[in-house]
């Protein structure tokens, strides 16, 4: 059975367009097409892995949040910013590969709603 990369490998890969505001080795940031505030970036390891039920000790993962912080700098989100990573079907993750999202650029309530 041949497997699908996922729609962030494509994007990594080139193969579909985004606006790329950050990558390294190990991950790689963009736009988010759908933003649910003035700032949404994705932050996606280059390693494809579904999400974090699935992670183990070592692994690309380990950089995001230290990429966040990077891009959080870049961007001057000196207000601050939330970081959100999505976990399975019901709590809101529509592409099946690790992903960070980084909201800001208003006030962010929580709970959120």
């Amino acid at each position: 059975m041949v497997s699908m990369a996922s729609l962030f490998t494509r994007i990594i890969q080139g193969e579909i367009p985004a606006e790329i505001i950050y990558e390294d080795d190990h991950c790689v940031a963009f736009r988010d097409i759908a933003p649910v505030a003035p700032v949404h970036v994705l932050i996606v390891p280059r390693t494809e892995v579904t999400g974090v039920a699935e992670l183990d000790r070592e692994g690309d993962h380990q950089h995001l949040l230290y990429a966040a912080r990077l891009i959080a700098e870049q961007l001057k989100l000196n207000d601050g910013y939330r970081i959100v990573i999505n976990q399975g079907e019901q709590a809101g993750q529509t592409v099946p590969h690790l992903h960070m999202h980084l909201l800001a650029g208003r006030a962010l309530v929580w709970p959120p709603g």
